[in-house]
């Protein structure tokens, strides 16, 4: 049967690495059963929500490959369908004006929690048939007894009493919509029939399902995603760590990656780790995401996304660090061994950004000294006057000859690998971790690699 799906985000701030996975699990159910994902931009909220967050949102989910099927629509210009839908359950018999005050309502508020109670309306207008009126909010007129009984894709047969949900307010005292009413005539509107969303969301469902009852429309399927927790097991925030789209991109992280990671919280497929969208849609099912809270954890992103670096092709691979070496004033293609150097290197960091800090030193040379690793490795000097001596007169400047080279010089001296090495790394790249010192040296023509053993012998004077 064909689904319909829908992400209703706000564009109050940017896209929440929490929203992107809500997003991620909505388009996957749609394709999965040959459906529709929507998206419904839920800007109601007039003093946060921006046309710069709105365009954030829509721009950074089509860079996801999570692009909806049909245009999205803004409820703040829906108004009509809202107070349409507002004016049927009041003809209907299903909702009631209520007139009382801020002040009596806080006072009762007051009185339930002293005496330990939910605080809820009393319903002390529901029978007076008051009408319509300056400061007058709608109110559903929600069934005190029976219960709301629906099915949860994640969390199984879910239960709320009547006697538990209050009578909420459907249109404000300005006669504008509230968040419930919104939601379901949308829903019903955009002919959505599944709803998934987080969990923090399950308590407004049976309010929503009264809505539906009220004005006639059919039942929905739902599921409800555990949250994406820090690793103290609260909400994910910042923390924690980055809790925007922007900034894992900002730091270099591959979208794939990104959402491989998102269908990873919560949900597992044997021992396989890595996923593409395609992968997803084939292997992923909602009903085997787990309850509880999904622990967002960073090295395990790291490792996704090395590994997702690692398939690129050299091309690909190039296309991305591209910008990440731009910001860096890096221009790769000024050495015409480039496609080596970055070969050598790209398993240097598991984020572009990282890698392209790694390859300063190759393209824009030496930008300071390590100074732990002078002081472990340098304390006598005289080692890089021998090595340079050797790198002198050796003619042939491939990798496996100055392997050979290197190891001759270690037994003839009689010293250990890294006291031979890690002097030559810190002059060539200003520390001590690069690949192996043979290719190391290889990559940087004869002149260049004497050039900087120069330099840091002067440095250390």
């Amino acid at each position: 049967m064909s689904k319909v799906t829908r992400f209703a985000p706000s564009p109050t701030g940017t896209l929440h690495i929490g929203g992107v996975r809500t997003a991620l699990f909505n388009f996957i159910y749609a394709r999965q059963h040959n459906g529709k994902f929507l998206i419904r931009v839920e800007d109601t909220d007039l003093e946060r929500s921006t046309k710069e967050f709105e365009k954030n949102i829509l721009d950074n989910l089509n860079l996801l490959s999570l692009s909806p099927d049909e245009m999205p629509v803004r409820q703040s210009e829906r108004t009509e369908l809202y107070l349409k839908a507002a004016e049927t359950i009041i003809n209907k018999g299903k909702g009631y004006y209520c007139e009382c005050s801020q002040e009596r309502l806080q006072a009762l508020r007051e009185k339930q929690q002293a005496k330990g109670m939910k605080p809820s309306y009393d319903g002390k207008c529901r029978n007076l048939a008051l009408d319509k009126g300056p400061g007058r909010v709608l109110r559903l007129k929600t069934p005190r007894e029976g219960e709301i009984v629906f099915h949860d894709m994640v969390r199984g047969e879910m239960i709320f009493q009547n006697s538990e949900l209050d009578d909420l307010i459907l249109l404000r005292s300005d006669h504008t919509p509230t968040y419930h009413l919104c939601n379901v005539v949308d829903d019903f509107e955009q002919g959505v029939t599944t709803v998934i969303r987080g969990e923090d969301h399950l308590s407004n469902t049976p309010r929503q399902i009264h809505i539906q009852n009220a004005l006639g429309y059919s039942s929905l399927e739902y599921a409800h995603l555990p949250l994406v927790l820090g690793k103290d097991k609260k909400r994910l925030s910042k923390r924690d760590s980055a809790t925007s789209l922007d900034e894992y991109l900002a730091l270099g992280y591959l979208p794939s990656a990104i959402l491989n990671m998102l269908a990873r919280l919560g949900w597992s497929k044997g021992d396989q780790e890595i996923f593409y969208l395609s992968d997803l849609i084939d292997n992923f099912r909602i009903q085997e995401v787990q309850k509880a809270g999904a622990i967002f954890d960073l090295a395990k992103l790291n490792w996704i996304n090395g590994q997702h670096l690692a398939r690129l092709e050299l091309s690909d691979f190039l296309d991305h660090l591209e910008p990440f070496c731009n910001a860096l004033n890096i221009k790769i293609t000024n050495k015409t061994n480039y496609h080596a150097i970055v070969t050598a290197m790209r398993s240097s960091s598991d984020t572009l950004d990282g890698l392209a800090h790694d390859l300063l030193p190759y393209f824009n040379g030496v930008q300071g000294y390590d100074s732990k690793a002078l002081d472990k490795f340098l304390q006598d000097t005289s080692i890089l006057f021998t090595i340079r001596s050797k790198l002198e007169s050796h003619e042939d400047w491939t990798e496996a000859e100055l392997d050979k080279l290197l190891a001759a010089i270690q037994s003839e001296l009689g010293l250990s690998t890294p006291q031979i090495n890690q002097p030559i790394r810190i002059a060539l790249t200003g520390g001590t971790k690069s690949p192996s010192l043979g290719l190391t040296l290889s990559l940087f023509n004869k002149s260049e690699a004497l050039e900087r053993i120069d330099a840091l012998i002067t440095f250390l004077g």
